[in-house]
Protein backbone atom coordinates (compact mmCIF):
# COMPACT_ATOMS: atom_id res chain seq x y z
CA UNK A 1 0.00 0.00 0.00
CA UNK A 2 2.84 2.09 1.00
CA UNK A 3 4.57 1.46 -2.28
CA UNK A 4 1.17 2.32 -4.57
CA UNK A 5 0.76 5.17 -2.50
CA UNK A 6 3.90 6.68 -3.35
CA UNK A 7 4.06 5.66 -6.95
CA UNK A 8 0.56 7.30 -7.29
CA UNK A 9 2.23 10.38 -5.42
CA UNK A 10 5.14 10.32 -8.02
CA UNK A 11 2.89 10.03 -10.88
CA UNK A 12 1.04 13.19 -9.72
CA UNK A 13 3.98 15.36 -9.18
CA UNK A 14 5.36 14.34 -12.90
CA UNK A 15 1.91 14.88 -13.97
CA UNK A 16 1.34 19.07 -12.28
CA UNK A 17 5.15 19.48 -13.69
CA UNK A 18 3.77 18.58 -17.29
CA UNK A 19 0.84 20.37 -16.99
CA UNK A 20 2.76 23.86 -15.32
CA UNK A 21 5.11 23.57 -18.60
CA UNK A 22 2.77 23.35 -20.62
CA UNK A 23 1.07 26.74 -19.24
CA UNK A 24 4.50 28.31 -19.40
CA UNK A 25 4.81 27.28 -22.98
CA UNK A 26 1.13 28.30 -23.44
CA UNK A 27 1.21 31.52 -21.52
CA UNK A 28 4.77 32.63 -21.01
CA UNK A 29 5.13 35.45 -18.34
CA UNK A 30 5.17 39.21 -19.18
CA UNK A 31 8.23 40.97 -19.35
CA UNK A 32 8.82 43.36 -16.72
CA UNK A 33 7.71 47.18 -17.34
CA UNK A 34 10.74 49.35 -18.85
CA UNK A 35 11.54 51.62 -16.07
CA UNK A 36 10.12 54.80 -16.51
CA UNK A 37 13.09 57.33 -17.63
CA UNK A 38 14.61 59.56 -14.64
CA UNK A 39 16.49 63.27 -14.99
CA UNK A 40 20.16 62.05 -15.05
CA UNK A 41 21.57 64.63 -13.20
CA UNK A 42 25.12 64.61 -14.37
CA UNK A 43 24.07 64.96 -17.69
CA UNK A 44 22.09 68.24 -16.97
CA UNK A 45 24.23 69.68 -15.22
CA UNK A 46 26.99 69.31 -18.07
CA UNK A 47 24.31 70.77 -20.56
CA UNK A 48 23.63 73.93 -18.18
CA UNK A 49 27.36 74.40 -17.99
CA UNK A 50 27.36 74.20 -21.95
CA UNK A 51 24.72 76.24 -22.88
CA UNK A 52 26.60 79.13 -20.50
CA UNK A 53 29.55 78.62 -22.64
CA UNK A 54 27.88 79.02 -25.89
CA UNK A 55 26.23 81.98 -25.25
CA UNK A 56 29.30 83.78 -23.61
CA UNK A 57 30.84 82.98 -27.04
CA UNK A 58 28.38 85.27 -28.23
CA UNK A 59 28.30 88.08 -25.52
CA UNK A 60 31.05 89.09 -24.79
CA UNK A 61 33.08 86.88 -27.35
CA UNK A 62 32.37 87.09 -30.78
CA UNK A 63 31.28 91.33 -29.89
CA UNK A 64 34.65 91.70 -28.77
CA UNK A 65 36.42 89.56 -31.51
CA UNK A 66 34.76 91.43 -34.34
CA UNK A 67 34.50 95.14 -32.09
CA UNK A 68 38.12 95.11 -32.18
CA UNK A 69 38.56 94.53 -35.92
CA UNK A 70 36.32 97.53 -37.17
CA UNK A 71 37.37 100.79 -37.15
CA UNK A 72 36.79 103.13 -33.79
CA UNK A 73 34.06 105.00 -35.67
CA UNK A 74 32.03 101.52 -35.27
CA UNK A 75 32.90 99.74 -32.70
CA UNK A 76 29.75 100.48 -30.75
CA UNK A 77 27.73 99.53 -33.86
CA UNK A 78 29.37 96.11 -34.09
CA UNK A 79 29.18 95.11 -30.59
CA UNK A 80 25.56 96.23 -30.68
CA UNK A 81 24.53 93.90 -33.81
CA UNK A 82 25.52 91.10 -31.42
CA UNK A 83 23.49 92.04 -28.45
CA UNK A 84 20.85 92.97 -30.32
CA UNK A 85 20.60 89.70 -32.58
CA UNK A 86 21.34 87.54 -28.83
CA UNK A 87 17.63 89.65 -27.86
CA UNK A 88 16.01 89.30 -30.94
CA UNK A 89 17.02 85.77 -31.46
CA UNK A 90 15.86 84.66 -27.93
CA UNK A 91 12.47 85.85 -28.36
CA UNK A 92 11.68 84.43 -31.93
CA UNK A 93 13.32 81.39 -31.02
CA UNK A 94 10.58 80.67 -27.37
CA UNK A 95 7.57 81.69 -30.21
CA UNK A 96 8.89 79.92 -33.24
CA UNK A 97 11.90 78.94 -34.18
CA UNK A 98 12.19 76.37 -31.73
CA UNK A 99 9.02 73.94 -32.56
CA UNK A 100 9.84 75.04 -36.15
CA UNK A 101 13.54 72.77 -35.67
CA UNK A 102 12.76 70.46 -33.51
CA UNK A 103 8.97 69.18 -33.53
CA UNK A 104 7.41 66.66 -35.71
CA UNK A 105 6.36 68.11 -39.33
CA UNK A 106 4.34 65.78 -40.28
CA UNK A 107 4.01 64.99 -43.75
CA UNK A 108 5.98 67.86 -43.88
CA UNK A 109 8.93 66.10 -41.52
CA UNK A 110 11.78 65.77 -44.01
CA UNK A 111 11.52 69.57 -44.44
CA UNK A 112 10.68 71.32 -41.22
CA UNK A 113 9.15 71.02 -38.05
CA UNK A 114 6.10 72.00 -36.52
CA UNK A 115 4.02 74.49 -34.75
CA UNK A 116 3.16 72.39 -31.95
CA UNK A 117 5.69 73.50 -29.71
CA UNK A 118 5.03 76.80 -30.69
CA UNK A 119 5.61 79.18 -27.28
CA UNK A 120 7.10 76.29 -26.12
CA UNK A 121 3.82 74.85 -25.58
CA UNK A 122 3.08 71.42 -23.87
CA UNK A 123 6.88 71.13 -22.14
CA UNK A 124 7.09 71.01 -18.17
CA UNK A 125 9.59 70.71 -15.88
CA UNK A 126 9.20 67.14 -16.20
CA UNK A 127 9.85 67.08 -20.17
CA UNK A 128 12.90 64.88 -20.63
CA UNK A 129 15.00 65.04 -24.26
CA UNK A 130 15.94 62.12 -25.13
CA UNK A 131 14.11 59.76 -23.00
CA UNK A 132 15.99 56.85 -21.86
CA UNK A 133 19.53 58.61 -23.87
CA UNK A 134 20.26 61.84 -22.35
CA UNK A 135 17.30 62.10 -20.43
CA UNK A 136 17.95 65.73 -20.18
CA UNK A 137 14.84 68.30 -19.18
CA UNK A 138 13.93 69.86 -22.74
CA UNK A 139 13.94 73.50 -21.53
CA UNK A 140 17.62 72.65 -21.10
CA UNK A 141 17.84 71.33 -25.06
CA UNK A 142 15.50 74.03 -26.38
CA UNK A 143 17.73 76.88 -24.16
CA UNK A 144 21.54 74.97 -25.44
CA UNK A 145 20.21 75.00 -28.71
CA UNK A 146 19.10 78.55 -28.64
CA UNK A 147 22.68 79.46 -27.85
CA UNK A 148 23.62 77.88 -31.99
CA UNK A 149 20.69 80.11 -33.39
CA UNK A 150 22.15 83.31 -31.32
CA UNK A 151 25.31 83.26 -32.55
CA UNK A 152 24.94 81.89 -36.44
CA UNK A 153 23.34 85.67 -37.42
CA UNK A 154 25.58 87.42 -35.32
CA UNK A 155 28.20 85.43 -37.81
CA UNK A 156 26.90 86.67 -40.31
CA UNK A 157 27.38 90.15 -39.72
CA UNK A 158 31.08 90.42 -39.75
CA UNK A 159 30.64 89.95 -43.90
CA UNK A 160 28.74 93.85 -44.00
CA UNK A 161 29.96 95.02 -40.70
CA UNK A 162 30.43 99.21 -41.15
CA UNK A 163 27.67 99.32 -43.51
CA UNK A 164 24.37 97.87 -42.92
CA UNK A 165 21.59 100.31 -41.09
CA UNK A 166 20.24 98.76 -37.74
CA UNK A 167 16.44 98.64 -38.92
CA UNK A 168 17.86 96.52 -41.92
CA UNK A 169 19.47 94.39 -39.43
CA UNK A 170 16.75 93.69 -37.24
CA UNK A 171 14.53 93.06 -39.84
CA UNK A 172 16.98 90.89 -41.82
CA UNK A 173 18.18 88.70 -39.13
CA UNK A 174 13.83 87.72 -37.80
CA UNK A 175 13.26 86.67 -41.18
CA UNK A 176 16.58 84.95 -41.88
CA UNK A 177 16.57 82.86 -38.15
CA UNK A 178 12.84 81.54 -39.73
CA UNK A 179 13.34 81.07 -43.15
CA UNK A 180 17.15 79.72 -43.30
CA UNK A 181 18.35 78.85 -40.04
CA UNK A 182 15.33 76.70 -38.46
CA UNK A 183 14.89 74.96 -41.44
CA UNK A 184 18.36 74.11 -42.09
CA UNK A 185 18.40 72.97 -38.13
CA UNK A 186 15.52 70.40 -38.56
CA UNK A 187 17.44 69.14 -41.79
CA UNK A 188 20.60 68.02 -40.10
CA UNK A 189 19.69 67.58 -36.03
CA UNK A 190 15.62 67.74 -35.99
CA UNK A 191 14.54 64.53 -38.26
CA UNK A 192 14.75 65.89 -41.78
CA UNK A 193 16.28 64.54 -44.85
CA UNK A 194 20.20 65.60 -44.81
CA UNK A 195 20.33 63.72 -41.05
CA UNK A 196 18.56 60.95 -42.61
CA UNK A 197 20.60 60.59 -45.29
CA UNK A 198 23.63 60.16 -43.14
CA UNK A 199 25.22 63.43 -43.07
CA UNK A 200 27.27 64.02 -40.47
CA UNK A 201 27.61 67.35 -38.46
CA UNK A 202 28.39 67.04 -34.56
CA UNK A 203 27.70 70.55 -33.85
CA UNK A 204 27.34 72.78 -37.02
CA UNK A 205 29.76 72.63 -39.62
CA UNK A 206 26.42 73.02 -42.34
CA UNK A 207 23.93 73.88 -39.94
CA UNK A 208 26.20 77.06 -38.42
CA UNK A 209 29.35 78.02 -40.25
CA UNK A 210 28.60 76.99 -43.95
CA UNK A 211 25.17 78.89 -43.11
CA UNK A 212 26.76 81.80 -42.12
CA UNK A 213 29.70 82.31 -44.47
CA UNK A 214 27.58 81.67 -47.30
CA UNK A 215 24.57 84.04 -46.00
CA UNK A 216 27.77 86.53 -45.34
CA UNK A 217 28.96 86.71 -48.86
CA UNK A 218 25.70 86.62 -50.37
CA UNK A 219 25.16 90.16 -48.33
CA UNK A 220 28.33 91.37 -48.85
CA UNK A 221 27.67 90.93 -52.62
CA UNK A 222 24.54 92.75 -52.45
CA UNK A 223 25.22 95.47 -50.30
CA UNK A 224 28.47 96.49 -52.30
CA UNK A 225 31.76 97.22 -50.95
CA UNK A 226 32.27 99.74 -47.75
CA UNK A 227 32.93 103.46 -48.73
CA UNK A 228 36.70 104.38 -49.15
CA UNK A 229 37.31 100.12 -49.67
CA UNK A 230 40.64 99.59 -51.41
CA UNK A 231 41.99 103.38 -50.71
CA UNK A 232 41.23 104.26 -46.81
CA UNK A 233 42.76 102.88 -44.30
CA UNK A 234 40.74 100.17 -42.07
CA UNK A 235 43.23 98.43 -39.98
CA UNK A 236 41.67 96.75 -36.93
CA UNK A 237 41.46 99.95 -34.06
CA UNK A 238 42.18 98.02 -31.35
CA UNK A 239 43.16 93.74 -31.79
CA UNK A 240 43.13 93.75 -27.70
CA UNK A 241 39.18 93.90 -28.12
CA UNK A 242 40.25 90.95 -30.25
CA UNK A 243 42.16 88.64 -28.94
CA UNK A 244 39.98 88.56 -25.26
CA UNK A 245 37.27 87.93 -28.07
CA UNK A 246 39.09 85.11 -29.56
CA UNK A 247 39.64 83.64 -26.33
CA UNK A 248 36.01 83.60 -24.77
CA UNK A 249 35.41 81.90 -28.17
CA UNK A 250 38.14 79.68 -27.96
CA UNK A 251 37.25 78.87 -24.27
CA UNK A 252 33.37 78.56 -25.27
CA UNK A 253 33.73 76.34 -28.23
CA UNK A 254 34.18 73.63 -25.78
CA UNK A 255 30.66 74.12 -24.86
CA UNK A 256 29.54 74.17 -28.26
CA UNK A 257 31.69 70.66 -29.41
CA UNK A 258 31.64 68.61 -26.30
CA UNK A 259 28.04 69.99 -25.04
CA UNK A 260 26.75 68.85 -28.27
CA UNK A 261 27.50 65.16 -27.11
CA UNK A 262 24.36 65.86 -24.78
CA UNK A 263 25.76 63.68 -22.09
CA UNK A 264 28.58 64.14 -19.64
CA UNK A 265 30.80 60.95 -21.28
CA UNK A 266 33.55 59.54 -23.41
CA UNK A 267 32.42 60.99 -26.40
CA UNK A 268 32.22 64.38 -24.73
CA UNK A 269 35.71 64.41 -23.87
CA UNK A 270 36.77 63.02 -26.87
CA UNK A 271 34.75 66.34 -28.61
CA UNK A 272 36.84 68.24 -26.30
CA UNK A 273 40.23 67.15 -27.12
CA UNK A 274 39.76 67.40 -30.58
CA UNK A 275 38.79 71.08 -30.30
CA UNK A 276 41.72 71.91 -28.98
CA UNK A 277 44.04 69.97 -30.65
CA UNK A 278 42.98 71.81 -33.90
CA UNK A 279 42.38 74.93 -32.83
CA UNK A 280 45.77 74.93 -31.62
CA UNK A 281 47.37 73.29 -34.89
CA UNK A 282 44.91 76.01 -37.32
CA UNK A 283 46.22 78.73 -35.27
CA UNK A 284 50.00 77.70 -36.19
CA UNK A 285 49.15 76.78 -39.61
CA UNK A 286 47.97 80.27 -39.66
CA UNK A 287 50.59 81.86 -38.71
CA UNK A 288 53.39 80.17 -40.44
CA UNK A 289 52.24 80.74 -43.43
CA UNK A 290 51.50 84.32 -43.04
CA UNK A 291 54.93 84.12 -41.98
CA UNK A 292 56.01 82.80 -45.12
CA UNK A 293 54.10 84.87 -47.24
CA UNK A 294 54.20 87.98 -45.53
CA UNK A 295 57.42 87.99 -43.48
CA UNK A 296 55.53 88.46 -40.44
CA UNK A 297 53.88 86.43 -38.19
CA UNK A 298 50.52 88.95 -36.66
CA UNK A 299 48.30 89.07 -34.07
CA UNK A 300 45.34 89.20 -36.21
CA UNK A 301 46.32 86.36 -38.04
CA UNK A 302 46.78 83.94 -35.30
CA UNK A 303 43.31 84.70 -33.42
CA UNK A 304 42.04 84.10 -37.50
CA UNK A 305 43.77 81.00 -37.51
CA UNK A 306 42.46 79.49 -33.85
CA UNK A 307 38.96 80.91 -35.07
CA UNK A 308 39.04 78.63 -38.22
CA UNK A 309 40.41 75.51 -36.44
CA UNK A 310 37.22 75.25 -34.44
CA UNK A 311 35.09 75.82 -37.68
CA UNK A 312 36.70 73.44 -39.41
CA UNK A 313 36.78 70.41 -36.04
CA UNK A 314 32.77 71.48 -35.08
CA UNK A 315 31.68 68.69 -37.55
CA UNK A 316 34.10 66.51 -36.95
CA UNK A 317 34.81 66.59 -33.01
CA UNK A 318 32.68 63.51 -32.27
CA UNK A 319 33.37 61.40 -35.33
CA UNK A 320 37.22 61.73 -35.62
CA UNK A 321 40.46 60.67 -33.27
CA UNK A 322 42.91 63.32 -32.34
CA UNK A 323 44.98 62.72 -34.63
CA UNK A 324 42.20 63.29 -37.54
CA UNK A 325 41.31 66.62 -35.76
CA UNK A 326 45.28 67.88 -35.74
CA UNK A 327 44.94 66.70 -39.75
CA UNK A 328 41.65 69.14 -39.98
CA UNK A 329 43.19 71.98 -38.08
CA UNK A 330 46.21 72.41 -40.26
CA UNK A 331 44.54 71.99 -43.69
CA UNK A 332 42.24 74.66 -41.99
CA UNK A 333 44.72 77.31 -41.13
CA UNK A 334 46.13 76.76 -44.51
CA UNK A 335 43.04 77.14 -46.71
CA UNK A 336 41.37 79.83 -44.67
CA UNK A 337 44.62 82.15 -44.91
CA UNK A 338 44.32 81.66 -48.44
CA UNK A 339 40.56 82.18 -48.74
CA UNK A 340 40.79 85.18 -46.44
CA UNK A 341 43.61 87.14 -47.46
CA UNK A 342 44.05 86.04 -51.24
CA UNK A 343 40.73 84.55 -52.66
CA UNK A 344 38.81 87.96 -51.17
CA UNK A 345 41.53 90.27 -52.79
CA UNK A 346 41.29 88.04 -56.24
CA UNK A 347 37.75 87.99 -56.41
CA UNK A 348 37.58 91.88 -54.93
CA UNK A 349 34.48 91.75 -52.85
CA UNK A 350 34.36 93.34 -49.40
CA UNK A 351 33.75 90.21 -46.85
CA UNK A 352 34.83 93.29 -43.80
CA UNK A 353 35.99 90.51 -41.26
CA UNK A 354 36.06 87.07 -43.30
CA UNK A 355 32.73 86.23 -42.31
CA UNK A 356 32.31 83.73 -45.64
CA UNK A 357 36.73 83.52 -45.73
CA UNK A 358 36.50 81.44 -42.64
CA UNK A 359 33.39 80.46 -41.02
CA UNK A 360 31.75 79.69 -44.96
CA UNK A 361 35.24 77.81 -46.48
CA UNK A 362 36.16 76.81 -42.88
CA UNK A 363 32.69 74.37 -42.14
CA UNK A 364 32.79 73.29 -45.47
CA UNK A 365 36.65 71.96 -44.95
CA UNK A 366 35.94 70.62 -41.92
CA UNK A 367 32.56 68.91 -43.30
CA UNK A 368 34.40 67.44 -46.24
CA UNK A 369 36.84 66.15 -43.70
CA UNK A 370 34.76 64.62 -41.55
CA UNK A 371 33.59 62.02 -44.58
CA UNK A 372 37.12 61.02 -44.81
CA UNK A 373 38.31 61.18 -41.31
CA UNK A 374 35.42 59.93 -39.49
CA UNK A 375 36.54 56.89 -36.87
CA UNK A 376 34.35 54.73 -35.40
CA UNK A 377 36.16 53.31 -33.10
CA UNK A 378 35.18 56.86 -31.60
CA UNK A 379 31.49 57.16 -32.67
CA UNK A 380 29.82 54.10 -34.37
CA UNK A 381 27.64 56.68 -36.74
CA UNK A 382 31.33 57.33 -38.38
CA UNK A 383 31.31 54.03 -39.93
CA UNK A 384 28.70 54.84 -42.66
CA UNK A 385 30.57 58.51 -43.27
CA UNK A 386 31.52 59.24 -46.97
CA UNK A 387 33.03 62.20 -48.77
CA UNK A 388 30.17 62.14 -51.16
CA UNK A 389 27.23 61.96 -48.45
CA UNK A 390 29.08 65.31 -47.23
CA UNK A 391 29.17 67.08 -50.12
CA UNK A 392 25.50 66.62 -50.42
CA UNK A 393 24.72 68.26 -47.30
CA UNK A 394 27.36 70.93 -48.09
CA UNK A 395 25.61 71.74 -51.67
CA UNK A 396 21.61 71.59 -50.03
CA UNK A 397 23.21 74.00 -47.23
CA UNK A 398 24.56 76.77 -49.70
CA UNK A 399 22.26 76.69 -52.35
CA UNK A 400 19.25 77.17 -50.10
CA UNK A 401 21.23 79.44 -47.78
CA UNK A 402 21.83 81.70 -50.68
CA UNK A 403 18.74 82.24 -52.26
CA UNK A 404 17.07 82.65 -49.25
CA UNK A 405 19.30 85.00 -48.03
CA UNK A 406 19.14 87.09 -51.30
CA UNK A 407 15.28 87.15 -51.61
CA UNK A 408 15.11 88.26 -48.01
CA UNK A 409 17.68 91.02 -48.30
CA UNK A 410 15.35 92.36 -51.68
CA UNK A 411 12.39 92.52 -49.22
CA UNK A 412 14.30 94.33 -46.72
CA UNK A 413 15.83 96.61 -49.40
CA UNK A 414 12.54 97.83 -50.50
CA UNK A 415 11.16 97.82 -46.60
CA UNK A 416 13.70 100.38 -45.47
CA UNK A 417 16.65 99.98 -47.23
CA UNK A 418 19.97 98.22 -46.73
CA UNK A 419 22.37 100.83 -46.20
CA UNK A 420 22.98 104.75 -44.27
CA UNK A 421 23.86 107.19 -46.72
CA UNK A 422 27.49 107.84 -47.85
CA UNK A 423 28.00 110.77 -45.57
CA UNK A 424 26.21 108.81 -42.56
CA UNK A 425 28.73 105.69 -43.79
CA UNK A 426 32.09 107.84 -43.27
CA UNK A 427 30.85 109.39 -40.12
CA UNK A 428 30.46 105.93 -38.71
CA UNK A 429 27.68 104.14 -37.72
CA UNK A 430 28.13 104.82 -33.86
CA UNK A 431 26.88 108.47 -34.45
CA UNK A 432 24.47 108.26 -37.10
CA UNK A 433 23.06 104.73 -36.17
CA UNK A 434 23.09 105.06 -32.35
CA UNK A 435 23.88 108.69 -31.41
CA UNK A 436 26.89 107.51 -29.39
CA UNK A 437 30.81 107.42 -29.63
CA UNK A 438 34.11 105.86 -28.38
CA UNK A 439 35.79 108.84 -26.64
Amino acid sequence: MKTTGRAAASLALVALSTVAAFAQEAAPAAAPAAPTPVLDTGNTAWMLTSTALVLMMTIPGLALFYGGMVRKKNVLATIMQSFAITCLVTVLWFMFGYSLAFSDGGGMNAYLGGFSKFFHHGITTATLWLPGVANIPEFVFSMFQLTFAIITPALIAGAFAERMKFSALLIFMGLWLVVVYAPIAHWVWGGGFLGSAGVLDFAGGTVVHINAGVAGLVCALVLGKREGYGTTNMAPHNLVYSVIGASLLWVGWFGFNAGSELAADGLAGAAMMNTQVATAAAALAWMFAEWIVAKKPSVLGIISGAVAGLVAVTPASGFVNPTGAFIIGIIAGVVCYLSAVKLKHAFGYDDSLDAFGVHGVGGIVGALLTGALADPAINALGKGASVGTQIYGIVFTILWTAIATFVILFIVKALVGLRPSSQEEVEGLDVTQHGEVVP
